[in-house]
């Protein structure tokens, strides 16, 4: 065979390739702000806890801390964005 020949692609290939693609791809908008735990739940960050806590309450400021376990009718969607 020639060296300049190009290869082409055999029956099998075009099969295969037809068959894995198009590949899901994973939305990185949510894979920033959601992620999965050990035991699969899909947790978050609360909103509003980034900055100016001079103006709001201690009350508020503690029901925002820490992180959120996503409802179960959002769980599913995510899941999807997400590629699991």
């Amino acid at each position: 065979m020639p060296s300049g020949s190009p290869v082409l692609p055999t029956d099998t290939d075009r099969q295969n390739r037809t068959r894995d693609m198009p590949k899901q791809k994973t939305h990185k908008g949510t894979a920033k702000r959601v992620r999965v735990t050990g035991s699969g739940k899909l947790v978050r960050e609360h909103t509003n806890n980034q900055h100016k806590f001079e103006h709001k309450s201690s009350s508020r400021k503690r029901r925002i801390k820490g992180i959120g376990v996503l409802s179960p009718s959002d769980t599913s969607r995510m899941k999807k964005l997400l590629g699991l």
